[in-house]
Protein backbone atom coordinates (compact mmCIF):
# COMPACT_ATOMS: atom_id res chain seq x y z
CA UNK A 1 0.00 0.00 0.00
CA UNK A 2 1.26 3.41 -0.93
CA UNK A 3 2.07 5.78 1.94
CA UNK A 4 0.71 9.33 1.64
CA UNK A 5 3.03 12.10 2.79
CA UNK A 6 1.80 15.46 4.00
CA UNK A 7 3.05 18.11 1.63
CA UNK A 8 3.99 21.66 2.42
CA UNK A 9 0.92 22.93 0.49
CA UNK A 10 -1.38 20.81 2.68
CA UNK A 11 0.15 22.29 5.82
CA UNK A 12 -0.20 25.83 4.44
CA UNK A 13 -3.88 25.22 3.63
CA UNK A 14 -4.52 23.92 7.14
CA UNK A 15 -2.73 26.93 8.67
CA UNK A 16 -4.72 29.42 6.55
CA UNK A 17 -8.05 27.77 7.44
CA UNK A 18 -7.19 27.76 11.15
CA UNK A 19 -6.15 31.42 11.02
CA UNK A 20 -9.39 32.30 9.21
CA UNK A 21 -11.43 30.50 11.88
CA UNK A 22 -9.62 32.30 14.69
CA UNK A 23 -10.19 35.69 13.03
CA UNK A 24 -13.92 34.95 12.61
CA UNK A 25 -14.32 33.82 16.21
CA UNK A 26 -12.40 36.83 17.52
CA UNK A 27 -14.45 39.20 15.39
CA UNK A 28 -17.66 37.68 16.71
CA UNK A 29 -16.56 38.20 20.30
CA UNK A 30 -15.20 41.73 19.78
CA UNK A 31 -17.97 43.15 17.61
CA UNK A 32 -21.12 41.52 18.97
CA UNK A 33 -23.28 43.80 21.06
CA UNK A 34 -24.31 43.20 24.63
CA UNK A 35 -28.00 42.48 24.88
CA UNK A 36 -30.50 44.49 26.88
CA UNK A 37 -33.71 42.47 26.76
CA UNK A 38 -34.81 38.83 26.70
CA UNK A 39 -37.81 38.51 24.37
CA UNK A 40 -39.94 35.42 25.01
CA UNK A 41 -42.08 33.96 22.23
CA UNK A 42 -44.52 31.06 22.37
CA UNK A 43 -45.66 29.71 18.98
CA UNK A 44 -44.01 32.73 17.37
CA UNK A 45 -45.99 35.33 19.36
CA UNK A 46 -44.23 37.65 21.79
CA UNK A 47 -45.56 36.90 25.28
CA UNK A 48 -43.04 38.81 27.39
CA UNK A 49 -39.89 40.92 27.34
CA UNK A 50 -37.62 41.13 30.37
CA UNK A 51 -34.66 43.49 30.88
CA UNK A 52 -31.39 41.67 31.52
CA UNK A 53 -30.53 44.28 34.14
CA UNK A 54 -33.19 42.94 36.55
CA UNK A 55 -32.72 39.54 38.21
CA UNK A 56 -35.84 37.38 38.05
CA UNK A 57 -37.26 33.89 37.54
CA UNK A 58 -40.27 33.37 35.29
CA UNK A 59 -42.31 30.30 34.47
CA UNK A 60 -43.33 30.21 30.81
CA UNK A 61 -46.40 28.23 29.72
CA UNK A 62 -45.55 26.29 26.56
CA UNK A 63 -47.80 25.80 23.52
CA UNK A 64 -49.08 22.38 24.62
CA UNK A 65 -49.39 22.94 28.36
CA UNK A 66 -45.78 22.30 29.37
CA UNK A 67 -43.58 24.72 31.27
CA UNK A 68 -40.13 26.26 31.03
CA UNK A 69 -38.44 28.15 33.88
CA UNK A 70 -36.41 31.12 32.65
CA UNK A 71 -33.81 32.67 34.95
CA UNK A 72 -32.31 36.11 34.37
CA UNK A 73 -29.39 36.96 36.59
CA UNK A 74 -26.17 38.93 36.25
CA UNK A 75 -26.98 40.16 32.74
CA UNK A 76 -27.58 36.69 31.31
CA UNK A 77 -30.57 34.41 30.74
CA UNK A 78 -30.92 30.62 30.79
CA UNK A 79 -33.54 27.88 31.07
CA UNK A 80 -33.21 26.40 34.50
CA UNK A 81 -35.89 23.74 34.11
CA UNK A 82 -38.45 22.39 31.63
CA UNK A 83 -40.80 19.43 31.51
CA UNK A 84 -40.20 18.62 27.84
CA UNK A 85 -38.92 15.11 27.08
CA UNK A 86 -35.42 16.00 25.85
CA UNK A 87 -34.69 19.10 28.01
CA UNK A 88 -32.24 20.38 25.36
CA UNK A 89 -33.19 23.97 26.17
CA UNK A 90 -31.90 23.48 29.73
CA UNK A 91 -28.50 22.46 28.38
CA UNK A 92 -28.14 25.45 26.03
CA UNK A 93 -26.41 27.53 28.68
CA UNK A 94 -26.34 31.25 29.41
CA UNK A 95 -27.07 33.79 26.68
CA UNK A 96 -26.27 37.50 27.01
CA UNK A 97 -25.24 38.85 23.57
CA UNK A 98 -27.66 40.32 21.02
CA UNK A 99 -28.79 37.65 18.56
CA UNK A 100 -28.29 34.67 20.86
CA UNK A 101 -31.31 32.49 21.57
CA UNK A 102 -32.62 29.49 23.46
CA UNK A 103 -35.18 27.24 21.76
CA UNK A 104 -37.53 24.64 23.20
CA UNK A 105 -39.14 22.91 20.22
CA UNK A 106 -41.59 20.66 22.11
CA UNK A 107 -43.14 23.70 23.85
CA UNK A 108 -42.58 26.09 20.91
CA UNK A 109 -40.80 28.54 23.25
CA UNK A 110 -37.94 30.80 22.16
CA UNK A 111 -35.97 33.32 24.18
CA UNK A 112 -33.94 35.78 22.13
CA UNK A 113 -31.57 38.45 23.39
CA UNK A 114 -32.04 41.79 21.66
CA UNK A 115 -29.88 44.88 21.89
CA UNK A 116 -30.55 48.60 21.82
CA UNK A 117 -32.69 49.87 18.98
CA UNK A 118 -33.95 46.42 18.00
CA UNK A 119 -37.59 46.02 17.02
CA UNK A 120 -39.66 42.87 17.46
CA UNK A 121 -40.61 42.79 13.76
CA UNK A 122 -38.54 42.56 10.63
CA UNK A 123 -39.11 43.58 7.03
CA UNK A 124 -40.72 40.24 6.16
CA UNK A 125 -43.28 40.22 8.99
CA UNK A 126 -44.30 43.88 8.63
Amino acid sequence: MKERRVRRADLMLIAVLLAFGVVLALGNVLFSRAGQTAVVRVSGKVVAAYPLSEDREEEIAGAHGGFNRLVIRGGGAWMEDADCPDRLCVGMGVIRRAGQSIVCLPHQVTVEIVGPGRRDTDAVSE
